[in-house]
């Protein structure tokens, strides 16, 4: 997905520009901004339902939550940015001078060689000698909270509605693995295979699974897979009828509210037992 041209220029605030009255530069200002909460929408899309021969026999209902236009961004761009963080392993190390095995022992004398002086062959100066300041392992892990984290998907996946379809479900249709049936669905769908398209089934078969594995520019996943960096990169989304009724109830307006029944009712059955 690319980024609008209105993008919102940081330097454009009023903490990056100079005061017109220098005398007052330091000056603090004593009210105090009023606090803003994010609001979360519901988005509520028709997209068409395609068979597996690609004709169209009827419409379906995408209605998820959706962080709101100017809190959108900001969203998305934490989400993605942590996925991106956690998956760096962070074990990138390199040695000092005070690592690296030898250079004990002084190479020549101080004065009269005509040589800068030098006390180890293992110095920074020369290969095979230390590294200055280079990486060490280190932990790039950062933590979001569970329900930023799925508005951050449920954002993304409504605002690429506009380039979604939906699908019956097709995981038995394919008797063996073929790559080649596979680029016939895809054209019959109305996607080009060298552009990059994601497929969300409920379940992947074996067949599906192999039949699609070769094409470089085609991401198959399912729920448990689901990811928000694939979702961006990918210009054209097909969601199978299973995997879009997941979606509603996983992302949904009554997602938070079932999740909340769930965990009500586990605090009365703990109060229960240790009455």
């Amino acid at each position: 997905m690319a980024a609008s041209a209105s993008s919102i220029s940081f330097f454009a605030s009023s903490i990056f520009r100079s005061s017109q009255n220098p005398r007052h530069q330091f000056s603090v200002s004593q009210r105090r901004p009023a606090f803003r909460c994010a609001i979360v929408r519901s988005e509520l899309t028709t997209l068409p339902v395609l068979s597996f021969e690609g004709t169209e026999v009827g419409s379906a209902l995408l209605n998820l939550k959706s962080a709101a236009s100017d809190t959108a961004r900001s969203v998305v761009h934490r989400g993605i940015t942590t996925d991106l963080n956690n998956r760096r392993r962070g074990t990138a190390s390199t040695l000092t001078r005070g690592e690296v095995r030898g250079g004990g022992k002084k190479p020549y004398q101080q004065k009269k060689t005509g040589h800068a002086r030098r006390g180890s062959q293992r110095t920074p100066l020369r290969p095979g000698g230390g590294v200055v300041f280079g990486p060490k392992p280190k932990d790039w892990s950062i933590k979001i909270n569970k329900k930023e984290k799925r508005l951050a998907i449920s954002t993304a996946i409504a605002s690429a509605a506009e380039n979604t379809v939906v699908v019956e479900d097709f995981e038995d249709k394919f008797d063996k693995p073929k790559t080649k049936d596979f680029i016939a669905l895809m054209k019959r769908l109305g996607l080009d295979p060298a552009k990059k398209s994601m497929f969300l089934l409920k379940e992947a078969s074996e067949n599906v699974v192999l039949s699609s594995r070769n094409l470089k520019t085609l991401k198959l996943l399912t729920p448990r897979t689901l990811n928000l960096f694939d979702i961006l990169d990918s210009e054209k989304i097909v969601l199978t009828k299973g995997a879009l009724e997941i979606l509603n109830e996983r992302y949904g307006d009554f997602a938070e509210d079932e999740e909340e029944d769930v965990n009500a009712g586990e605090e009365e059955e703990i109060s229960e037992s240790s009455d």
